[in-house]
């Protein structure tokens, strides 16, 4: 069984919304945004 690139695309697609929705029902967005805002803190010279 073959796919076609359109459905390979939208197959990709549907996993990488799972995986985004999984990420931010574990609560990995606040974690990722607090490391996002000290990362630029320290490239700015703030923190």
């Amino acid at each position: 069984m073959f796919m076609t690139k359109k459905q390979a695309q939208l197959l990709l697609l549907a996993a990488g919304v799972l995986m985004l929705l999984f990420g931010v029902w574990r609560g990995e967005a606040d974690t990722v945004f607090s490391k996002a805002i000290r990362l630029c803190m320290e490239c700015v010279g703030i923190g």
